[in-house]
């Protein structure tokens, strides 16, 4: 009788939980749901552990639980009027964006406050279809952590119809050769190209030193694209 006054125990809770979270996540809107930013993605996680400790733990009264969620959604609706009504407040709870490249140049500066490094920003570049620094014309690290970008005109979208060109069977990747003003060994020794040649590259740019070089890679036409090191003041 126990084992059954448990059982519906818990599927008396699990159902109220349910009907709820149901009610609650519809107040909560869309915005929160998508998980925008990192408030909106912990909220939501916190939320549903509040709900699950509803209805695993009997040690806890029904109606405490159902009020944690139900004032923890206030609380959270709360915040996103704050932040709705006021701009100030907005970033602090949100964040704002962060540029990260700009006019095809990359912000150090942001990339450390960031806390982004130059592999991370090359994989996320990737995963906007962006293969190369050098199409970049702007790079935006949203609020939510994801990059949004916008490339160079002459590397936006066209069709090759519309450029009346036969591209290459087997176009090369870009590569990253220089990195915070060091050579990487490996991509140079696959690309078949020396430091010494990667030298006259930068000479003929004015450039001296590969110190002087925050990040260059080599192009699918075998260009080098290269960033410098901003001043230190």
């Amino acid at each position: 009788m126990s084992s059954g006054t448990t059982l519906l125990d818990i599927l008396i809770r699990t159902s109220i939980t349910f009907l709820t979270m149901l009610v609650l996540t519809r107040l909560l809107g869309k915005k929160q749901l998508s998980h925008l930013t990192f408030f909106n993605y912990i909220t939501g996680i916190t939320f549903g552990s509040i709900a699950a400790e509803i209805v695993i733990q009997k040690d806890l009264r029904l109606l405490n639980g159902l009020a944690s969620l139900i004032w923890w959604t206030f609380l959270t609706l709360l915040v996103g009027y704050i932040g709705l009504k006021w701009s100030k407040a907005r970033i602090v709870i949100d964040g704002e964006p962060t540029v990260i490249i700009r006019h095809g140049n990359i912000i150090e500066s942001a990339l450390a406050r960031t806390r982004l490094n130059l592999d991370d920003l090359t994989m996320m570049l990737r995963e906007r279809d962006a293969f190369s620094i050098s199409e970049v014309e702007y790079a935006i690290l949203e609020s939510h952590g994801k990059l949004s970008v916008l490339k160079k005109p002459e590397y936006q979208n066209t069709t090759k119809k519309d450029v009346k060109v036969h591209p290459p069977l087997h176009p090369l990747i870009p590569t990253e050769i220089i990195s915070d003003g060091k050579y990487v060994m490996k991509n140079l020794e696959e690309l078949g190209i020396s430091t010494r040649w990667v030298e006259r590259q930068l000479e003929q740019a004015g450039i001296q030193s590969v110190n002087d070089v925050f990040y260059a890679e080599l192009n699918s036409d075998r260009s080098l694209y290269i960033d410098r090191r901003e001043p230190v003041n």
